[in-house]
C-alpha cells in the first residue's frame, strides 16, 4: 500500500497533471456577477431558475441583491457583469451613457399597496394608487418607505410627485433603508402601509399579516430588464457569459423557467412578449 501511495504522489507531481489541475480549478472558479433587485431575490425566483442556467453554461452566478439604484451603480463602476432591474427610465439612461449594452425586456409583474387589516386610511378596494396615497397622507397613517433608492422607492416617490406632496421627514412616513422583505416585515410589525412588488408581498404575506388594499392601477405596472455591462468601458468583465445569461433568460428555456415559478400555485412574474428581436 505505501508503494501505491508513493506512485500517486509521483503521478500528481508530473507537470502535465499539475497543469490539468490548475486548468480545472480555473474552470471551477469561473463566476458571473449579477446585480439585481431584492424582489427577484426575496421572492425566490433566482434561486429557482439560475441553477438551470449554471448547469447549461458551466458558470457560477454570484447574485448581488440590492436596490435598483445601487445595482446600476455597481454596474456603472464595473463591479458586476450584468444587471437585472426594474426602472425603465434609469435603464435607458444607463445605456445611453455608455455603461451598458444589449438591454432586453425579461418579465413583469405589478406593484401593490398593502397595509393592515384595520385600514385606518380607508383605501381598501381602490384601483387608483394616487387617490389612496392622498388618503394615507391626509390621515397621517403610518407608511414605511424603502428609502434605499430602489425601483420600488423611485416608483413611490413618483406618486408623491404627481400628487405635489413632499412627505420626506414627515413623522408618519418612515424611510427604512432596507430591502423589500425587511420593509414588509417592518410594516407588519408597525401596522403600517407600504408599496411592494407583488412577488415579494406574496412570499412574505403569511408572516406579515398585511392585506393587498389597492391594485390594478396601470401606473403600478412593474417591468424588469437585463443589461450587460459595456465591454468597451470595462474590457475585463465577463461579457460573453453576461450575454449568455441574457440570451438564456429571453430564450424559450428561460421564459419557461420564469413562467413555471409558482411557489404558491400562482405566477409571480410574467414573461414579456417576445419583442426583443
Amino acid at each position: 500500500m505505501p508503494h501505491v501511495f508513493l506512485s500517486v504522489l509521483r503521478l500528481a507531481a508530473t507537470p502535465a497533471l499539475l497543469l490539468m489541475l490548475v486548468f480545472s480549478s480555473a474552470i471551477e472558479a469561473r463566476e458571473l456577477r449579477l446585480a439585481t433587485t431584492t424582489s427577484t431575490d426575496n421572492s425566490g425566483l433566482l434561486r429557482a431558475i439560475v441553477p438551470q442556467f449554471e448547469q447549461a453554461r458551466g458558470v457560477k452566478v454570484h447574485v448581488v441583491s440590492v436596490g435598483t439604484g445601487k445595482a446600476l451603480k455597481l454596474a456603472e463602476n464595473g463591479d458586476v457583469d450584468a444587471v437585472l432591474v426594474h426602472d425603465r427610465r434609469a435603464e435607458d439612461t444607463f445605456v445611453a451613457a455608455g455603461h451598458g449594452v444589449e438591454r432586453r425586456d425579461v418579465m413583469y409583474n405589478d406593484f401593490v399597496l398593502v397595509g393592515p387589516k384595520s385600514d385606518p386610511a380607508g383605501v381598501r378596494g381602490g384601483r387608483d394608487v394616487l387617490q389612496a396615497m392622498r388618503k394615507i397622507a391626509a390621515t397621517q397613517a403610518r407608511f414605511v418607505s424603502r428609502g434605499d433608492d430602489s425601483g420600488t422607492e423611485r416608483m413611490e416617490k413618483g406618486y408623491w410627485r404627481q400628487l405635489g406632496m413632499a412627505v420626506t421627514g414627515a413623522p408618519w412616513h418612515v424611510a427604512a433603508g432596507q430591502g423589500m422583505g425587511e420593509v414588509l416585515t417592518m410594516a407588519g410589525e408597525m401596522q403600517a402601509y407600504t408599496l411592494a412588488d407583488r412577488a415579494t408581498y406574496v412570499t412574505y404575506q403569511a408572516r406579515t399579516g398585511l392585506d393587498i388594499l389597492v391594485q390594478g392601477d396601470p401606473r403600478m405596472f412593474n417591468p424588469y430588464g437585463i443589461i450587460a455591462v459595456s465591454p468597451g468601458k470595462y474590457p475585463e468583465i465577463h461579457f460573453t457569459d453576461a450575454m449568455a445569461l441574457i440570451d438564456w433568460l429571453t430564450s424559450a428555456a428561460g421564459r419557461s423557467a420564469i413562467s413555471a415559478f409558482r411557489p404558491n400555485g400562482e405566477p409571480l412574474f410574467f414573461v414579456t412578449p417576445d419583442n426583443n428581436k
